[in-house]
């Protein structure tokens, strides 16, 4: 259990399929290079930066104004 309030910079896929509400196997063909989300290969993991992720998000829905972080 975390117990720092640190947000998160990387979610791993069970986390980012979680956040996307789709299985693993979906998240899996729409990561790059095969689809549009982007990942980092950290060792043997695959990991979504929470701020890519954001803005694939924001480019799915074509909102990128409103956003503190944009």
């Amino acid at each position: 259990m975390r117990t720092d309030t640190t947000p998160k910079l990387l979610l791993s896929t069970a986390e980012t399929a979680r956040a996307l509400s789709v299985c693993p196997r979906t998240l899996f063909s729409l990561t790059a290079p095969r689809g549009p989300i982007p990942s980092i290969r950290l060792g043997s993991r695959v990991l979504y930066p929470v701020d890519r992720l954001r803005d694939f998000i924001d480019a799915q829905t074509g909102e990128t104004e409103g956003r503190a972080d944009a």
